[in-house]
């Protein structure tokens, strides 16, 4: 089994950030990871994406022209690395952002509005996390306790905002259901 993932939207959504918490998640786990990020110069505001790779064997090669799955956190990213998308995989768009769809009929493409959901937890700054945990619920990759555990991880030096994003975690994994 390998599973490649791209994250992609704007600099400043903490894009890198969900990458690098979903590695540590397989990684927990046992699976083979790598994580490749990458930012414009621009940084907040312009482009970011990141890699992720999860495999239950050594990993080839970080580097993926075509992933399994998409989280689409903003419309250019949609457009952009939605046709790379190989078959059977998911897409994830960020509907709060994006108001179009992939067109592509031969994915499992779902639309979650992470901004607005967010901000009914508390924070528009967890739309990350939601969307981290609804791509999680949908993929399954990892058990979602095992991501609780790595977000409380990664926010252990900011304990204040970890009962935030366990809610964010909570209504990304309930939308998801959808």
């Amino acid at each position: 089994m390998q599973s490649e993932i791209k994250f992609a939207g704007f600099g400043g959504q903490g894009i890198l950030l969900i990458g690098k918490i979903l590695a540590h998640a397989a990684m927990e786990e046992g699976y083979e990871v790598a994580w490749v990020p990458s930012y414009g110069p621009e940084m907040r505001g312009g482009t970011a994406y990141c890699t992720v790779v999860i495999a239950d064997r050594p990993i080839g090669s970080p580097i993926i022209k075509n992933p399994l799955h998409l989280v689409a956190m903003n419309g250019p990213s949609l457009e952009k690395f939605a046709p790379t998308v190989k078959k059977g995989g998911i897409i994830f768009v960020n509907s709060s952002l994006i108001n179009f769809a992939s067109g592509r009929d031969d994915v499992d493409e779902f639309n979650v509005p992470v901004m607005e959901i967010a901000k009914s937890v508390g924070n528009m700054r967890a739309a990350n996390i939601v969307a981290l945990a609804a791509f999680v619920a949908r993929s399954k990759l990892v058990s979602m306790e095992t991501l609780r555990n790595c977000i409380k991880e990664e926010f252990s030096n900011k304990p204040k905002l970890i009962p935030l994003n366990m809610k964010a975690v909570d209504a990304g994994a309930n939308a998801a259901a959808k």
